[in-house]
């Protein structure tokens, strides 16, 4: 996941996730600001968090019901 602390989605989604026990990998953006253009190359867009799947999905600012949803089925499969 791609994010930085000012940004309540990211905040919000890392509730979501840690809430969930998911072992995942946070790219601080303020600590490493040239992952930007890694997550900007991901998604498209300058907008985060972008949250990457191991199935090479990633969403893009998601809300808590398609965070959920996509740990759901990975975590069924």
């Amino acid at each position: 996941m791609y994010g930085a602390a000012w940004c309540g989605d990211c905040r919000r989604s890392k509730r979501l996730l840690d809430g969930r026990g998911v072992d995942y990998d946070y790219v601080d953006l303020e600590v490493n600001v040239e992952a930007a253009d890694i997550a900007k190359s991901i998604s498209g867009r300058t907008n985060i968090p972008v949250v990457v799947f191991p199935d090479g999905t990633h969403f893009t600012e998601p809300t808590d019901d398609e965070l959920g949803a996509k740990l759901d089925a990975t975590l069924a499969a």
